[in-house]
């Protein structure tokens, strides 16, 4: 099994952190990562992207050009990474900013109100584990046991008493994602 997924959106918005702990994720099931991101000079509200590769095999190349998955954050992602997941591929996307709606029909669609549910919780921050939740309902690709364990790898110390908080927004985005067609 490999899985090469890219994280699209706003700097800010949890990209990296979320491309982290799926990798973090991967390593706990002794499966072979790659973690690539790239973000612009402005940082928070800029653009930022992680590729991830989770394999079973030995990664050849870190860089791909079409994704098995890609979730998609803001507009300028959608315009970009669209046309880039493989046919029968996965996206999932957040509908909060996106004003060009996907139109593919030869890939699953997923949409998760990431930013309302974040909104609903009273915690903002819990926008990136929303969104991981609906995708790890999507595509179990790793354990919830060592999405965790990648939790409190990825979190500094002083943080992990919000371990349970975002253990909740994971819920939340698995039970509200929702599949999506394209008009």
């Amino acid at each position: 099994m490999t899985e090469e997924i890219i994280i699209a959106g706003f700097g800010g918005q949890g990209v990296l952190s979320m491309g982290k702990i799926l990798a973090y994720s991967g390593i706990m099931q002794d499966q072979e990562v790659s973690w690539m991101p790239s973000y612009g000079p402005e940082m928070r509200g800029g653009t930022a992207n992680v590729m991830v590769i989770l394999s079973d095999d030995i990664i050849s190349s870190p860089v791909v050009n079409e994704f098995d998955t890609a979730i998609i954050l803001n507009q300028q992602s959608m315009d970009k990474f669209e046309e880039t997941v493989k046919p029968g591929g996965v996206m999932l996307f957040d509908p909060n900013g996106i004003t060009k709606l996907p139109t593919r029909t030869d890939i699953s669609i997923y949409e998760i109100e990431g930013a309302k549910e974040a909104s609903k919780m009273k915690s903002t921050k819990t926008f990136n584990m929303i969104v991981l939740g609906a995708y790890l309902k999507v595509k179990p690709i790793v354990k919830m046991d060592n999405v965790l364990k990648g939790l409190m790898k990825s979190l500094p110390e002083r943080h992990h008493h919000l371990i349970p908080l975002n253990e909740e927004a994971i819920g939340v985005g698995a039970g509200k994602v929702k599949e999506y067609s394209p008009a």
